[in-house]
Formats: C-alpha cells, sequence, structure tokens
C-alpha cells in the first residue's frame, strides 16, 4: 500500500474533530518513538470533511495517507440539549425500554462491563436526584425547628430552590462525573427501540457517497474505521455502499470496528436493519472486516463476535475476525496499574499508543504498508470470543 484514504466515524462525541487530528498526532508520534518508525502530519491534500494527511516510513516503506472525519458531533450536540427534568425523563424511558424489551437482562448475561457501564449515569442521577431531595428537605426541617408557627413555608420556598439549584450544579459539573454525558448516549441510540433516528438517515448518505467518491480515486486502500457507537453506523453504511455495488477497478475495502457496542443496540426489538447489515456484511467477499477490542475496555462488548452473538450470522458469515489488543500485555505492568481503573480513557485507547504493541497498532494499520487484509491473512481469531446468540429478537429487515 502506497496511498490509503482512512474514514474515521466517531462514537457519540460531541467534541470537535480536531481533538481526533491532536490525539493522532500526539499518540502517532510516540507509538513512532516507541516502534522505531517515522510519522508526519500535514495539512489535509483533498476535498471533503475534516481531516489530515499522513506521511509515513514503516518498515522501510514510504506511505501516504489521507485521513478524514467523518463528522456528525453536531447532531450529537443537538440531542444533548437537554435540561435537567427531559434528561430525568430520558433515563426513566431509556430504563423502560431495556427492561421491558428484555434486552437488559440479555446483555448482562452476554456481558457484565459494558452492562454496568450503562447503569452507571442512571444510579448517578439517581444519587443526585436524593442528594438534592434531602438537601431540600433539610431546609424545611431547620425552619420548622427555627421558627415552629410559619417556618414550614419559608422552608419549603428554600428547600425547593436548594433542591433545584444543586440538580443544576450537578449537570455543571458534568464533565467530571459524565452521567448527563452517558445517558444522552443510551437514549439517543434507544429512542426508538433500536431503529435509527431520522436526522442520521441523510448524514450516513452522505458519508457512503464519501467512501464510493474515494474507492474509485488513486488509492491503494480505503479504510473506514467505526470507533464505539460509530461502528454501527459503519455497519449500515458499507452494507448499503456494497449493496449498491463498488466501483470496477476500486481500492482494497477494509473495515476496522474498535471498542465496539453493537449489542446496546442490535438486541432492540426494532433493530432490524442493523440486524440485516450485519448479517449481509458478514457474508461479502468485497470487503474485510477486523473488530478489536479489549477486556480492559469496560465500556466495550469485548470480544463479542456482533454477528453472531445478535443471532444473525448466516451460513456463508467470514467476518468479523475478533481479537483483543489486550491491555494486560500490551501496556507495561506500571502504565497498567496507573490506566486500569481510568475507564473512560481506555475506551479510546485503541487509538493511542502501546508501550509493548503486539500485531494491532492503529497507526501501522492507517499509515503502513500493509493493507488490513494482509496485516491479518493467517491470524486466528480470539479464543476467548463470544458467539452464543445471546438477543432474544432476530428478525431482520
Amino acid at each position: 500500500m502506497r496511498r490509503r484514504r482512512v474514514f474515521y466515524i466517531p462514537g457519540y462525541d460531541p467534541v470537535s474533530p480536531r481533538r481526533y487530528r491532536e490525539l493522532y498526532r500526539k499518540e502517532g508520534l510516540a507509538q513512532a518513538e516507541v516502534s522505531g518508525y517515522g510519522l508526519a502530519l500535514r495539512p489535509k491534500r483533498v476535498a471533503g470533511p475534516y481531516g489530515w494527511h499522513v506521511k509515513a516510513e514503516i518498515d522501510g516503506e514510504a506511505v501516504e495517507a489521507d485521513v478524514e472525519v467523518l463528522v456528525w458531533s453536531d447532531i450529537v450536540q443537538g440531542s444533548m440539549d437537554q435540561g435537567v427534568a427531559a434528561t430525568y425523563w430520558q433515563m426513566l424511558r431509556t430504563a423502560w425500554i431495556y427492561v421491558a424489551s428484555g434486552a437488559l437482562l440479555r446483555l448482562v448475561w452476554l456481558r457484565k462491563g459494558p452492562t454496568v457501564a450503562a447503569l452507571y449515569p442512571i444510579i448517578n442521577l439517581v444519587v443526585q436526584f436524593f442528594l438534592a431531595l434531602g438537601a431540600g428537605w433539610g431546609q424545611v426541617v431547620l425552619w420548622r425547628w427555627l421558627w415552629p408557627a410559619g417556618g414550614w413555608i419559608v422552608g419549603a420556598v428554600l428547600g425547593v430552590a436548594v433542591f433545584v439549584a444543586l440538580l443544576r450544579f450537578f449537570k455543571r459539573i458534568d464533565r467530571r462525573i459524565l452521567a448527563y454525558y452517558l445517558m444522552h448516549d443510551y437514549a439517543w441510540s434507544a429512542q426508538y427501540w433500536g431503529a435509527y433516528p431520522p436526522e442520521l438517515e441523510p448524514r450516513m448518505a452522505a458519508f457512503r457517497a464519501t467512501i464510493r467518491e474515494a474507492l474509485a480515486g488513486e488509492y491503494d486502500e480505503v479504510l473506514v474505521v467505526g470507533h464505539s457507537s460509530g461502528a454501527i453506523l459503519g455497519v449500515s453504511i458499507l452494507s448499503d455502499l456494497i449493496r449498491e455495488g463498488v466501483p470496477a477497478g476500486r481500492a482494497v475495502l477494509s473495515f476496522l470496528s474498535l471498542g465496539q457496542v453493537i449489542p446496546m443496540v442490535s438486541f432492540l426489538p426494532r433493530a432490524r436493519r442493523l440486524r440485516g447489515d450485519l448479517s449481509y456484511l458478514s457474508a461479502r467477499d468485497e470487503l474485510v472486516w477486523v473488530d478489536v477490542t479489549a477486556p480492559g475496555d469496560g465500556c466495550a462488548f469485548a470480544l463479542c463476535d456482533p454477528v453472531s452473538v445478535t443471532g444473525v450470522a448466516p451460513a456463508g458469515k467470514r467476518w468479523p475476525l475478533v481479537i483483543s489488543c489486550a491491555f494486560t500485555q500490551t501496556f507495561s505492568p506500571e502504565r497498567w496499574r496507573k490506566m486500569r481503573y481510568s475507564w473512560f480513557r481506555l475506551h479510546f485507547q485503541y487509538m493511542c499508543c502501546f508501550d509493548r504493541p503486539g500485531d494491532y497498532d492503529y497507526f501501522r494499520i492507517t499509515a503502513g504498508p500493509l493493507a488490513l487484509g494482509a496485516r491479518y491473512q493467517g491470524r486466528a481469531p480470539s479464543k476467548s470470543r463470544i458467539e452464543r446468540a445471546a438477543s432474544g429478537y432476530r428478525d431482520m429487515a
């Protein structure tokens, strides 16, 4: 591979795409120093979404890559524009969707870690509510003690004010707690019981057109990287792309899913399109699909084959190749001790530097001389992968 086009699909993230460029620059340079290869970033050279150009010299080969972020952060920001009361309503509705559909128990049975992570914002918001309620009730008790005759009126007014003020305070400091952010994430994914939100469909169609244009260009490989819930979008975008027919004489098409949370949506009753796309994509020979997770990532469904656990694996299933980047092996013991409880940070580790990299190296994959399929040719899937069908809903669009 001499020239590569990389499309990165973020997860549910409201931040500017510049964050991903800075992450690539910082972590790429660190990995180049650890692994002994050359990597340099330049301004982007192609039209389209936000991106950057990479020049690398890896294993004695010079490679260039145009990396672009397929931006949907504006949609995320719009969905997060919720007040305190609206967020609590989202919490109740989302909890009902997962409990009433039976998906919650099946997800717990599949992988406890990411399900506990999904319960974190609910537990946190409930604790915040009762802390604020307790502080407000404390005002009523205090003023009734200070002024037995009419203190309850003053206490009630101040109690409501304290209750509301504390809830707003918790929302203001959510960058540290992430309860509101994660609640919006799960609520947005589940709001249509697994179907894609209507506002996302035009954006996915635009992404598909951009990838198709790159396939017809002068590239050796077009690599689509889907992280977290971005992997869900990647499955449907590439399925529709292949259904429409890929260009003749095209570049190699590769799909890399990282830290995927596909079962959180595919296990819901109306995720028929996603289940159909999972089944379809898993049997296609127009692409290579490698799925990378790590048991140390408590936010991902680590080593869960997203097709098989959803129960939609066809007879001719080929993909994905499920492998682990095993944080306990790719981190030094000292670094792992520092990182092991940084759960949110570990969810982004797939795009970062490893001090003891194995056969997974994000920067070799995105800027190295081997295509994704060639890099993992003959690689056996992880022996610890989970393939048991766990979803209660298996009908497909």
